[in-house]
């Protein structure tokens, strides 16, 4: 394999985790006993841009299907972070009735919908028809399409440049980073700037969040690799910012760079410095994380032992991605983990992809009255333990994997 932005020969490993059905391909009961696709799951390092990547087994399009199941507004976490976005962003770059908003991977409308209520001319592109007919639901444009640097020309000559483009938890998910980027930068106004939010590499290795990885996350990034990315593809970054989300997130601010340049933001090369002392140019950096990986399954596969020996019940909370990753990698199946609760009701009926553990509504906690609650989004373990309070009136506890057992 060679790497999808420099094209340099891989062949530094950053994690095995076998292989594993796409870990948003939830299951129908019909579904059960017909053959799943499964595929290898294995991180890649290239040592000459440092970009950490997935090897290539299955197209974008077996991966975000029309009936994708994750929609952004269940979490009210995760809508209030957007809310908060979009004031920000109209205050620092003066947004209004004449501007143009465009978000990548806009879902269901969870961030538009704050765009749209200030009167600000906005759109989605959004790839995913289960997505997009909620976003249109919510009286907002959608173009339902995968963005390149062939769209984003278009829609850019077409009169539908951007003052702002948003791309939140996009840019890990695209095969060919190159394009998509070179499709950002055509999609911006000569005066634009786009933001781009992605989980940063380097607290998915201190915080032991191998769960993050999954077919669907193409690319794992650093502010080194991402700035280097868009250099090559008509983008400058000139600002950064850190955030809480999803286990530790960046917030990159980029314009075009053939414009007149905005001033650089001291917390750029105060980032790059401290990824730099952190090692990551450097093997080391990558080759121990296997070993983190293992430690954590092996940990969890020890709780539900010894649980089921002790006839305890444990169920988990959260359909999500990442606990697809860690259930399958473990080899936990329904002897284990009886069920899992979700709020979505679009994945709530369904089984989990590989385990094909069921999926239940939250009102199931009640009924069943499970001794542990394995929560699988730990990123959202605040706002699951907020909702699941009850749980404690019949000396229920929260257990959590990610980085290391705990149980309270």
């Amino acid at each position: 394999m060679r790497c999808r932005h420099c094209d340099a020969a891989l062949s530094l490993q950053f994690l095995d985790l076998g292989s594993a059905p796409p870990s948003n391909a939830y299951r129908s009961a019909a579904q059960l006993n017909a053959p799943e696709a499964w595929f290898p799951l294995r991180l890649l390092v290239c040592t000459d841009c440092w970009l950490v990547q997935t090897e290539d087994h299955a197209e974008r399009e077996a991966l975000f299907t029309e009936d994708y199941a994750y929609f952004s507004s269940v979490s009210r976490t995760w809508v209030a972070h957007a809310e908060r976005y979009v004031q920000d962003m109209v205050g620092r770059f003066g947004l209004g009735a004449k501007s143009k908003v465009v978000e990548i991977a806009a879902n269901d409308g969870y961030l538009l919908q704050f765009v749209k209520e200030r009167g600000i001319p906005c759109y989605g592109i959004e790839p995913t028809r289960s997505t997009a007919e909620a976003a249109r639901a919510k009286g907002i444009e959608i173009i339902s399409e995968f963005l390149g640097a062939s769209l984003g020309a278009s829609l850019s000559g077409g009169g539908r440049a951007a003052d702002l483009a948003v791309a939140n938890n996009v840019l890990a998910h695209v095969p060919d980073i190159n394009d998509f980027v070179g499709g950002v930068a055509s999609l911006l106004k000569p005066t634009g700037v786009a933001t781009f939010e992605f989980p940063h590499l380097l607290r998915m290795v201190e915080q032991a969040q191998f769960d993050t990885a999954y077919h669907e996350h193409y690319s794992y990034l650093s502010l080194g690799t991402v700035s280097r990315i868009f250099e090559r593809n008509g983008l400058r970054v000139f600002d950064v910012a850190e955030l809480p989300t999803h286990g530790g997130s960046l917030r990159v601010f980029a314009e075009r760079s053939d414009g007149a340049p905005r001033p650089v933001s001291p917390s750029v090369p105060a980032l790059l410095a401290a990824e730099m002392s952190a090692g990551m140019k450097t093997g080391a950096f990558y080759e121990r994380f296997q070993a983190v990986a293992e430690r954590v399954k092996d940990d969890l596969l020890s709780f539900l032992i010894d649980a089921k020996r002790q006839g305890k019940r444990v169920v988990a909370y959260g359909a999500a991605a990442k606990g697809n990753t860690l259930l399958n990698f473990a080899g936990v199946r329904p002897d284990l983990l009886s069920l899992v609760c979700d709020a979505a009701p679009s994945k709530q009926g369904k089984f989990l992809p590989g385990s094909h553990i069921q999926i239940l509504g939250p009102e199931a906690l009640a009924e069943r009255r499970p001794d542990y609650v394995l929560i699988l989004p730990w990123n959202l373990a605040d706002e699951v333990k907020a909702q699941l309070k009850p749980i404690r009136e019949w000396g229920g506890q929260f257990v959590i994997a990610v980085p290391s057992l705990t149980v309270t």
